[in-house]
């Protein structure tokens, strides 16, 4: 089980702080491709790729907090169903579903969320949608 933390920048390596801010510069369109934005930040190309599904800034609007998970559910009727229901349970607010065909009988799903009405803290949700059989893999992609 994952744990998340809140903690000081100023313990932390200054690396995290160029991590940010070179996914910063891909997201705003400022640079097209991560090897110019690592460039710029002064990090390499293996520094960014170890840290960025890691480290985020925090949103400053405390009341629109959103995810985005990803996860991998085997080909069965209901599976989806059973996540919504599960996320529905715990007040997250689904904003958008992505979801690919099957392929080997497991689906890829991408879904983003409003968390800030949520009854359960994210590893409580983790948790909760990774003990639902057949919920192959479970990745926290994004949090604001």
């Amino acid at each position: 089980m994952k744990k998340y933390y809140i903690v000081d920048r100023a313990i932390l390596p200054d690396v995290l702080d160029k991590v940010i801010e070179a996914r910063a510069l891909v997201q705003s369109g400022e640079v097209k491709q991560i090897s110019d934005a690592v460039k710029k930040v002064g990090i390499s190309r293996g520094t960014y790729y170890k840290y960025k599904d890691y480290v985020f800034l925090p949103s400053n609007d405390l009341n629109a907090r959103k995810a985005v998970l990803s996860l991998m559910l085997h080909h069965k009727s209901g599976m989806l169903s059973e996540v919504l229901h599960a996320m529905s349970e715990v007040k997250a607010n689904i904003l958008t579903i992505n979801q690919n065909i099957p392929i080997h009988d497991i689906a890829s799903i991408v879904i983003s969320f409003d968390m800030s009405e949520m009854t359960v803290d994210m590893d409580e949700l983790m948790v909760n949608l990774g003990a639902i059989e057949g919920v192959s893999s479970l990745h926290l992609v994004a949090i604001e």
